[in-house]
């Protein structure tokens, strides 16, 4: 390790909570020696509970207290450290504080974010002082979106080294094992009460390009809308639904592309969708679940089903245990094709529930990257994404863990 002014190099905030907790333990088991690590949280006594369930190499982890309200708190905690990395959500009502405080201090910043209204806030509100001040303020950096963010940057680069030209038409197909999350609902039921007090955000939400860094600049191509029906998906033949993240992932992924100086090239189209099976079977799998998926919007969307909705839905901090997790996977497969007409796939897979393991270690070697890997990141600062702010130093550091990250020619 390199001598550092601050006092640590990375500070997990909300180390009590759920995800935070698998966090800690994941950075405890796996962040090499030398990397001085904090705790932070609003509760001491909750976080001392926290340090010491943790292995032994992490006792000795300082501790932060810090409330989400206090602005002085939280410059403070900022200031004191390279990199923060929080799971506190929703960030729509929580978050905001801590990334300007780390915009203006200077200091790397990554969370987990699946809320479009936030990312397109804080961008507003923070983009130009964190590339004042050097920060690289990474949303998204778990479930969503590094696969499909990911996926995409590997496709490029892939039909650049080939010579293939730019990607046209790029759809993933999503299939996944894994609990519900309730800070995710959370997530999505605080968007939903934000778009209630302001019914103008709803046209936010909708817009295909709702976080690009200039709209007036984005193509106005068709095909871009979320995919709202079932339907047998040409390239596989197989049966397909709307996935549940597609319309925040698409919008971190055209993100990339505008940041990058839309490098993905003229005609690239870009959608995500969930993968269901062949036949009958399949059919009926994909219709179910769009069935389902779309009761659970409507009930949350309304203040009148509302209620009812929160009391059969998981709980902000609660999830599955460890088995659960343990036998939870993902797979996801994106298929692009170049202006030359060649093929490509990119596959991003993982063991272990993905909204909570597979999301602990992502989010873990995302805050190791910005703190250790100055060198291999790309030259950016700002609101960015994963693709944008690390790049391929992520794509091995996750290669490392056992992920699997993967592009061919079709």
């Amino acid at each position: 390790m390199s001598a550092s002014p601050h006092d640590h190099d990375l500070v997990v905030y909300g180390a009590t909570g759920f995800v935070g907790r698998l966090l800690a333990q994941d950075l405890a088991e796996h962040a090499p020696e030398g990397v001085r690590i904090a705790l932070a949280g609003r509760s001491q006594r909750r976080l001392e509970d926290v340090r010491a369930a943790l292995p032994s190499r992490a006792h000795d982890w300082p501790l932060v207290v810090a409330d989400a309200g206090d602005a002085r708190a939280l410059a403070a905690l900022a200031g004191s450290t390279r990199v923060v990395v929080t799971t506190v959500g929703p960030y729509a009502r929580y978050g905001l504080p801590l990334a300007r405080a780390c915009a203006e201090a200077g200091t790397h910043y990554a969370d987990l974010t699946g809320e479009v209204l936030f990312v397109r806030d804080l961008a507003d509100a923070c983009d130009e002082t964190a590339r004042r001040t050097g920060a690289r303020v990474v949303n998204s950096c778990g479930y969503d979106s590094v696969p499909s963010d990911l996926a995409v940057l590997m496709l490029h680069e892939r039909a650049q080294a080939d010579g293939a030209g730019g990607l046209t038409d790029t759809t993933l197909l999503a299939r996944a094992r894994g609990g519900l999350s309730g800070g995710t609902i959370d997530s999505s039921r605080a968007m939903a009460e934000a778009i209630e007090a302001d019914p103008s955000r709803r046209r936010t939400v909708g817009d295909p390009y709702a976080l690009s860094p200039d709209r007036s600049a984005e193509p106005e191509l068709p095909g871009q809308r979320d995919v709202r029906s079932v339907f047998v998906e040409r390239e596989t033949s197989q049966w397909v639904a709307p996935f549940v993240m597609a319309q925040f992932n698409s919008r971190i992924v055209r993100r990339s592309n505008a940041l990058l100086g839309h490098a993905y090239g003229p005609r690239f189209r870009y959608r995500e969708v969930s993968a269901h099976g062949f036949g009958l079977k399949g059919r009926r799998r994909a219709m179910l679940m769009t069935a389902g998926l779309g009761l659970a919007l409507a009930a949350m969307s309304d203040a009148r089903t509302r209620p009812w909705f929160d009391r059969l839905a998981p709980k902000p901090g609660e999830g599955p245990g460890a088995e659960a997790r343990a036998v939870g996977w993902f797979r996801m497969e994106t298929r692009t094709t170049t202006q030359s007409g060649r093929r490509y796939l990119a596959v991003v897979a993982a063991q272990g529930d993905p909204g909570y393991a597979a999301t602990a270690v992502m989010l873990a070697e995302s805050a190791l990257c910005l703190a250790l890997d100055g060198d291999r990141l790309p030259p950016a600062a700002g609101v960015l994404t994963p693709a944008v702010a690390m790049g391929d130093a992520l794509v091995h550091r996750l290669r490392a863990r056992g992920l699997t990250l993967t592009v061919e020619e079709l």
